[in-house]
């Protein structure tokens, strides 16, 4: 076996045991556990910088400087995607840093699943994201995926949803009062929650210039 396949064998046998070990109660790595607090309750998002370290790395380091505290979800389709992130509250903003590289894979976009918003461009995406409320695999290959939610989705179905004629944007909208690295938190009590359940049905593609 070359040393090439073997690297590639150890990376495969560890993606497994690390998910064999998380669905046996083992401690979840926190370091990669994204909070968001609304006024329904704690969602938790399992990072994923094995698919997109970029914007995993991003968006941890914008939770930490307090960037999307208070931020609002200004774009949620029922059925499809909620979208946040953006400071102006339009689809227009971003954060002070630069536009993050494209690191699209061929991970599905499926109910849960989290991605970064862009325009046209694919190495537009900044700070906002979305996310996939039913299956969307019409986006598969073409956003960055870069986690999933893992406990409390039915907080995510409550976000308040926006007006079709007006492509989804929301009148007096909820926001994500508090987003944490779980790392960084006390209250791990949503990490003790039942699994978040999965389901499926498709839409349109979330845009926005970040």
């Amino acid at each position: 076996m070359t040393t090439l396949k073997k690297f590639v064998l150890v990376l495969a046998v560890s993606a497994f045991t690390a998910g064999v070990a998380f669905a046996q109660g083992a401690a979840p790595d926190k370091e990669n556990i994204l909070y968001i607090d609304t006024k329904d309750g704690r969602i938790a998002i399992q990072l994923r910088p094995d698919l997109a370290p970029g914007h995993v790395a991003r968006v941890k380091k914008l939770a930490r400087e307090g960037f999307y505290d208070g931020l609002v979800f200004h774009r949620v389709l029922d059925g499809f995607m909620a979208q946040t992130g953006d400071p102006q509250g339009t689809g227009a903003g971003g954060s002070k840093y630069p536009d993050l590289k494209a690191e699209f894979s061929q991970e599905p976009f499926k109910r849960g699943t989290v991605g970064a918003a862009r325009t046209q461009n694919p190495n537009s995406a900044n700070s906002q994201f979305f996310i996939v409320l039913d299956e969307a695999s019409h986006l598969n290959g073409q956003y960055t995926l870069w986690g999933e939610v893992i406990r409390g989705m039915e907080r995510v179905d409550a976000i308040k949803k926006g007006d079709r004629r007006r492509n989804g944007l929301v009148t007096n909208p909820d926001k994500m009062v508090k987003v944490t690295v779980a790392a960084d938190a006390k209250d791990h009590s949503v990490l003790q929650e039942p699994e978040s359940p999965k389901r499926g049905a498709a839409q349109t593609a979330p845009r926005g210039s970040n």
